[in-house]
């Protein structure tokens, strides 16, 4: 079987559309602020009621998956059919800094994590990393969800389906 076999396959599953984020704090306490950093992600699950546990799935060396390497908090919003623009953006590959693809996204910072939590999401988790576990070219962050929020966001949820985002229905 080849690669894009296997693609056009997958591309046939389809699923929601979820933003991670997660704050990379300074190098330098006395130097410049930190970055907030963010990625879509189409391979996001529930995995535990008891304890709550979620599961991303991140490219390996991506700089997701790096920084979770390094510091284990992160948070989850939930896309709404309305943020597909948000999907897109931080989707694109060689895309410019993260600060600036934030720059005009309204959010809030989760007290647990000091991650994003996108305004207008159809939910919103705050997650502290309980294991990683290395799956061919990607590593499956399972976390354990310390805050979860349903702000009551009209519409229904972003999927992706056959290779481009859906709304249901």
């Amino acid at each position: 079987m080849s690669e894009d076999e296997f693609r056009a396959a997958m591309s046939r599953l389809a699923s929601g559309v979820v933003l991670v984020t997660a704050y990379e704090a300074p190098l330098d306490p006395e130097g410049p602020c930190g970055e907030d950093v963010g990625m879509t992600a189409t391979s996001f699950m529930s995995v535990s009621l008891d304890p709550p546990l979620v599961m991303v799935s991140l490219r390996e060396g991506s700089r997701m998956d790096d920084l979770l390497t390094e510091q284990p908090l992160w948070a989850v919003s939930l896309l709404s059919e309305n943020q597909r623009t948000i999907a897109g953006r931080f989707a694109m590959k060689g895309r410019v800094s993260d600060r600036l693809l934030f720059a005009d996204i309204p959010y809030v910072r989760g007290e647990a994590t000091g991650a994003p939590l996108i305004s207008g999401a159809l939910a919103t988790l705050e997650c502290r990393t309980e294991q990683r576990v290395t799956a061919g070219d990607h590593t499956l962050v399972i976390g354990r969800v310390l805050n979860a929020s349903v702000p009551g966001a009209d519409g229904g949820p972003l999927a992706y389906f056959r290779g481009r985002y859906r709304q249901l229905g």
